[in-house]
């Protein structure tokens, strides 16, 4: 009988043993004292792939003793919801786990909610998508949402040794772990894609002396090795695989980078996969204002277009929508000056707080406001000349800083042109 993957021999069983997440499983934590209590809520756990959101579902039911049934949203459907609600009413604390909830679609969704709200099945759904935009409403407000977070490289590195030590047949084997950059770099911060490329990378011939691999060979891995044994691997499309995040992340770099002919072979890879048409939409909506911008206004309505047109129709005719938009982004003017301007407000709310708006644009609905001075001095654009006025806009303390910078491109060389003309050596335009 074969031993299951290392990912799943290495599954933790208790939130002791849970690597990450400390601020919903840590100590005195949210999500830890609901265990401890036996109170555990409806959930949604959110967050990147292989981040234990699984994992956390599992120690759940294994802590609480109770019934626990796994749907995948990729291949089951309102059918199977309802055998299991059926099953719950003869039982006490089911627990429903269904990975990739976001793919369920509205009906799928509704055919949950009376289970969930008399208290039939206490829910814990999975996704990679915010849920915000992908589960309904109504479902959303019975059930709480815990965020996941992105694996440190410091907790890469403690489960690549955790695993070289306690796994059964790892510690079998002579391994030096020498380079860990490019297992933590071509996992992506992905738990389970890391040990299965650990696995992978003991497992293979080349990572022994004299190209046969035993017990009694010494196992060095370096960054070289796990390059040359991850090129190796035949890189199918997976929807509900690693290769889902790859081909997306290769899609838009493509896009990014300028490059219609790549842009089109990775869709063509996800179309082929059966992956989500919105799921590709809302992404190339996402890069329209992230990475082209004021550079060009119109990729942000045509990626809007595209999303709401392959909403209506689906698969096959999605297909040329996708395309042209995707060759489109593609071959757009880039700029990501939008994306660095906010970046950078956002730091400096977050640094120096809530700073006090400048008294003449406050709004003045009272007369008290009005006497202390509330919107005393403020100039209206319009009555001057080209409609503007040099008159202070943000807060004292950080009067005259530049957020937005216009990008090296034919709309925003013209803006900075404008905005220069109007603010003169103000903002350094």
């Amino acid at each position: 009988m074969s031993l299951p993957p290392l990912a799943e021999r290495l599954r933790p069983t208790s939130l002791d043993e849970l690597t990450g997440q400390q601020h919903l499983t840590g100590k005195g934590s949210i999500l830890r004292k609901a265990i401890e209590q036996g109170k555990v809520p409806s959930m949604i756990l959110w967050g990147p792939p292989g981040v234990g959101k699984t994992t956390i579902a599992n120690i759940i039911a294994h802590t609480l003793q109770v019934p626990f049934y796994t749907l995948s949203a990729i291949s089951s459907g309102v059918k199977e919801v309802r055998e299991v609600i059926e099953l719950a009413k003869k039982q006490n604390n089911v627990i429903l786990f269904i990975d990739e909830i976001h793919r369920f679609n509205k009906g799928q969704q509704d055919a949950l909610l009376g289970a969930v709200e008399k208290g039939i099945i206490t829910l814990i759904g999975a996704t990679t998508e915010n849920p915000s935009f992908e589960v309904n409403s109504a479902l959303l407000s019975r059930t709480q949402v815990y965020i996941l977070k992105a694996l440190e490289e410091k907790d890469l590195i403690a489960l690549l040794q955790h695993a070289i030590k306690d796994d059964e047949v790892l510690q079998t084997k002579k391994i030096d772990l020498k380079e860990t950059e490019a297992l933590i770099n071509i996992s992506g911060g992905d738990a389970r894609k890391l040990l299965n490329l650990l696995e992978l990378v003991t497992a293979s011939p080349d990572s022994s002396k004299g190209g046969a691999l035993n017990t009694e060979d010494p196992i060095t891995i370096t960054d070289e090795l796990v390059m040359d044994v991850a090129q190796q691997r035949i890189a199918l499309y997976d929807k509900k695989g690693e290769q889902h995040y790859d081909i997306i992340s290769a899609f838009i770099k493509s896009m990014r980078g300028s490059d219609p002919n790549a842009a089109v072979y990775y869709l063509a890879r996800m179309i082929e996969g059966g992956e989500d048409v919105k799921f590709i939409a809302r992404r190339m909506l996402i890069l329209a204002s992230e990475d082209i911008g004021n550079a060009n206004p119109n990729a942000l309505l045509l990626a809007n277009a595209a999303f709401d047109a392959v909403n209506k129709i689906g698969y096959p005719e999605s297909t040329l929508i996708l395309s042209q938009c995707a060759i489109y982004l593609a071959s757009s003017a880039k700029s990501n000056a939008a994306t660095t301007a906010i970046g950078a407000a956002m730091s400096a709310v977050k640094e120096l707080g809530d700073l006090s708006v400048p008294l003449h644009i406050r709004n003045a609905p009272t007369a008290l406001m009005k006497r202390e001075g509330y919107g005393r001095g403020y100039e209206y654009s319009h009555h001057y000349e080209n409609n503007f006025s040099p008159q202070e806009y943000l807060p004292d303390a950080i009067k005259g800083t530049t957020f937005y910078q216009p990008g090296a491109n034919a709309r925003e060389e013209e803006m900075k042109k404008h905005l220069r003309q109007l603010w003169k050596d103000k903002y350094g335009y």
